[in-house]
Parts: structure tokens; C-alpha cells; sequence
């Protein structure tokens, strides 16, 4: 039974703590739109997509005004487009252009999935997807690419790992009067998940069905309110107590929101993702969490620990709200869109050895890391093996998305716009993994691969 408190508590999270859905994603199958002719092939997804998406951004907005529940992004997700690039041969630039016109007639703020699986090795139409994201990426807006190097099952596809630090600083470079953009749009992953609504990683897996709704929600704000009004001396066991019971509230809003849409859109409900995701307004800081617990600057030695433990509270919170859990589900650490996160890099006590240590327990992994722009492809390369190993060691994804900042050195800064911030440039090490790199093969998968 609801009372007046709960709801003008959901008020209050609403307009004072940053609460709101971050996105509504729509998974949409294009596995029936292969041709041996792409530009048949794009026809059928520029039909397929406006067709099944023409609501989508009408219903998302719809839920502010109907609920009072803002819904920040509307965004979609499409099958692995090298699948179709395997089918139809030809310039795989072409399916992102055609993406990008069903974003810009849509009205959706992303579509994700000029993406390519390769943990195990490269299919055909892998490599020429992959050779063609940078091109991509810097002709199109809304566009986003995601490449997966490895997984607990398969290991490490070093040869993969060695060309997306080429690609990355491609990316950059192609986007070097924008911000070096590019690079901010492209994700890679060790054992990326088929449902994951937010960007830029997200694609529609090939076991998902037809067309889903995803929903992922941003709460960092209301559980920072809710641990700042906390006893100081309330022991560790209690305030995961506390980040459980708001983790259900925040979830049960998604749960509606993903049931609303689904009935609203005529196609199934997927997931909600009980990520905790920031954004750069003051006070909706995933940072401003941990420090919350006890610490002065995020990064301080105990964030490892107190991240942890925000994270599995998360998760035990959310999924008592709804039985439809799936993406990343966590906390997420993106530098550049948290400001408590700005703040602690600005300062130097944020490392991104720090950072690597913090992916080790959190969602997702090193998230939008500005870095000097002369860094070498092979050092990005070795970052990006490093952390694809710690989520192959512990079955969790991971995943990297760093920026190469173009003419810019330690210290400066680099703004993006929107949601995707501003960030300064981190220092990194330089010395040099080449011989390492440029071995190539596969790190082979470990034991615990062996579960059946």
C-alpha cells in the first residue's frame, strides 16, 4: 500500500537528486535484413528500423509529462553489423551512414552496434567492419562501434587487441577538430553482454528476440542524499543496508517504466540494467558515493573496497525489484562524465592504475580516460589486454573506452558537451610493450572456462 511519504520521497529524488531513466533502449534484429546486395541490405534496415522505432522517442518523452519520470536518452541498439558485412561484401561505411539517417528521422540520440565480435578470431566481415570504424565514427553524429577482444570462454584475441589500439588512435585522429570524438563513441570489451542498453557499447545480440525494450536507470545522486544523511560512525554493514533499500526504489522505477514502454510499443519487455550510472551535473557522482563512506578524495586508499561494496549492494537491492535484470548492472566509473570522478583526476589522487584496480569490482571498466594524444597504439593496446584480462580472470565484462587527446598534454583539458562531459588529460606511462603487442595469437582462456 502506498502512502503520502513514499510518493513525495520519489518527488524529492526526482527533482533535487538527479533521479531519472537514463534510457530507454530498443533492441532491434536486423539479422533479417541481410542481402548479397548492401544496398538492398540498408533499405531493408532503414525500413525495419523506422518502422519499429517511430514511437520511440514520442512514448520516452511522453513519461515526463504522464509521470513525471524524465527519461534522458532514447537510443537503439542493432545486431553486429559485420554479420552483415559478412553477407553483402562491400564498404561497411554505407550501414553506418544508413544508421545514422534512421538516428537523425528518428529523432534518437544514439544507435549502437557498427560492432564486431572476435574474441575467438575474426569471421568474415570482422576485419572490414573493424578497419572501417574510424571512417564511421567520424561521418556520422549518433553512431556508435563496440569490438569484443575477449571472454572467460575464449580468452584474449591478441591480434585483435593489437588493431584496436591502432584503431582508437585512428578514431581520434579523424575527430581531432571535434574533440577527438570518435574515439568517445568506440568500446572494447571482454565478454560483452547481448542486452546492454547504454552506449557506447551496446548492440542487439543474436539471442535476443525480435525487438526488445531495455531500460537503464541513474541514481547515483539519490544515493549520495541518502548516505550523507547518514550517522558517521554508522558501521559499513549498515550503509550497505541503506544503498540495498535505495537501490530497490530506484530499480522499481525502472521496472515501471520498462513495463509502460513495452505495452506502449507493442514489443517485449527486456531488461532493466541496475547499473548506477553519473553524469556530469553536480551531485550525481558515483565518486561522491564512495566518498560518502569516508574518504576524502575518491581514489584515496578504500575505494577499491568501498567500491565493491557499493556495487553488490546495487545488485542485491535492484534485483528484488525486478525479475528482469540484464546489461552491466553496477557501478560505472566514466572519468570524464562524474564529476566527483574530475575532481579526484584533477587532483592526482585518481590514477589510472587506481582506476584499473576500481574496474576489478565495478561495471564496466576504464570509462572515457582522456590521455595525452602522442600515447602510442601499443600502449593502448597493452591497456585495453590488461583490462580485458581482468575481466577474463573473473568472468565479468570489461571494457575500455579512452580518448588519445589529439595535440593536448597532461594536465589540459578536454570538453565533449552533454553527457559525455569534460575530462582532463590523464597521465599515462610511455614505456614502451611492444615486442608484447606485436606477438599477436591468443591468450588462452582460463580454468574456470572449463564449468561444464
Amino acid at each position: 500500500m502506498l502512502n503520502v511519504n513514499d510518493i513525495l520521497e520519489t518527488i524529492k529524488m526526482i527533482d533535487e537528486e538527479y533521479l531519472d531513466i537514463r534510457t530507454i533502449t530498443m533492441g532491434i534484429s536486423l539479422l533479417d535484413c541481410m542481402d548479397t546486395d548492401i544496398d538492398k541490405s540498408c533499405e531493408k534496415i532503414k525500413k525495419k528500423i523506422c518502422s519499429k522505432a517511430k514511437d520511440l522517442v514520442k512514448v520516452g518523452n511522453e513519461f515526463g509529462k504522464e509521470y513525471g519520470i524524465p527519461v534522458v536518452n532514447k537510443r537503439i541498439s542493432v545486431t553486429p553489423i559485420s554479420m552483415l558485412v559478412a553477407v553483402s561484401g562491400g564498404d561497411p561505411v554505407k550501414y553506418a551512414l544508413t544508421l545514422e539517417e534512421c538516428a537523425q528521422e528518428l529523432g534518437v540520440d544514439f544507435i549502437g552496434g557498427f560492432s564486431a565480435l572476435v574474441q575467438k578470431g575474426y569471421a568474415s566481415g570482422d576485419k572490414e567492419l573493424i578497419e572501417a570504424i574510424p571512417e564511421a565514427l567520424a561521418k556520422t553524429q549518433h553512431v556508435c562501434a563496440s569490438v569484443n577482444v575477449g571472454s572467460t570462454k575464449a580468452g584474449i584475441n591478441m591480434d585483435a587487441v593489437k588493431q584496436m589500439g591502432q584503431i582508437v588512435k585512428e578514431c581520434a585522429r579523424l575527430t581531432k577538430d571535434d574533440h577527438c570524438l570518435g574515439a568517445a563513441k568506440l568500446v572494447v570489451f571482454c565478454n560483452a553482454v547481448e542486452d546492454n542498453p547504454f552506449m557506447a557499447g551496446a548492440f542487439h545480440g543474436v539471442g535476443e528476440a525480435d525487438c526488445v525494450i531495455n531500460v537503464g536507470v541513474s541514481g547515483p545522486g539519490v544515493v549520495r542524499a541518502v548516505l550523507s544523511k547518514a550517522d558517521k560512525n554508522l558501521p559499513m554493514d549498515k550503509i550497505a543496508d541503506l544503498i540495498k533499500r535505495t537501490a530497490f526504489k530506484i530499480t522499481r522505477m525502472g521496472q515501471l517504466v520498462g513495463t509502460v514502454a513495452s505495452e506502449k510499443l507493442g514489443v517485449p519487455f527486456g531488461i532493466v540494467d541496475l547499473s548506477l550510472a553519473p553524469t556530469p551535473a553536480i551531485g550525481d557522482s558515483v565518486a561522491y558515493i564512495l566518498e560518502e563512506m569516508g574518504l576524502e578524495t575518491c581514489g584515496a586508499y578504500g575505494t577499491t573496497a568501498c567500491l565493491a561494496m557499493l556495487n553488490d549492494a546495487v545488485k542485491k537491492g535492484g534485483v528484488m525489484a525486478t525479475s528482469n535484470v540484464g546489461g552491466l548492472s553496477g557501478a560505472f566509473i566514466p572519468v570524464s562524465e562524474d564529476v566527483g570522478m574530475i575532481h579526484a583526476a584533477k587532483a592526482g589522487v585518481l590514477s589510472l592504475e587506481k582506476l584499473e584496480a576500481m574496474t576489478a569490482v565495478c561495471s564496466v571498466g576504464l570509462d572515457m580516460i582522456v590521455v595525452p594524444g602522442d600515447t602510442s597504439a601499443s600502449v593502448i593496446s597493452g591497456v585495453i589486454a590488461d583490462e580485458a584480462a581482468i575481466g577474463m580472470v573473473n568472468s565479468k565484462t570489461t571494457a575500455v573506452r579512452i580518448i588519445p587527446a589529439i595535440g593536448k598534454e597532461v594536465g589540459e583539458e578536454v570538453d565533449f558537451g552533454g553527457l559525455l562531459g569534460s575530462g582532463p588529460v590523464m597521465p599515462i606511462r610511455q614505456t614502451k610493450n611492444d615486442v608484447m603487442i606485436n606477438r599477436g595469437g591468443r591468450i588462452p582462456a582460463p580454468l574456470q572456462s572449463l564449468k561444464n
